[in-house]
């Protein structure tokens, strides 16, 4: 069985790094973007289980890449966790985010909630 997939956007080198470290300590393949990239795309060719995006990238907004994708057929399935460290949650859900997660948060909580996504209760 393969791991499942983490596409990660985030412009936080620092936090992209401890992302990756934890992440795949915790059994999960991690792809990481750089700020500028074409998230929709990148959605499409890595196939991931969850896309993890900060609401607040260095040159694009996440709620505009959510509504993108949301509104695209073939990618609007996936599901995807949003964060910040301003507490945006009402709007991130109204532009079809699966969870919200407000930073800094707890590893265990990060993790808790991918492996909810990937087996369902």
């Amino acid at each position: 069985m393969s791991k499942p997939k983490i596409l990660l956007a985030e412009d936080d080198a620092i936090m992209v790094s401890l992302l990756k470290t934890l992440l795949n300590m915790e059994g999960f393949d991690v792809v990481a973007l750089f700020s500028d990239s074409d998230v929709p795309n990148a959605v499409r060719s890595e196939k991931p289980d969850i896309l993890l995006m900060d609401v607040h990238l260095a040159t694009q907004n996440g709620l505009d890449i959510l509504d993108q994708i949301r509104s695209a057929e073939d990618i609007s399935s996936v599901y995807v966790v949003m964060s910040s460290g301003s507490n945006v949650e009402d709007e991130c859900m109204k532009h079809g985010a699966d969870i919200f997660l407000l930073k800094p948060y707890m590893p265990d909580e990060l993790i808790s909630i991918l492996k909810r996504a990937i087996r369902p209760v």
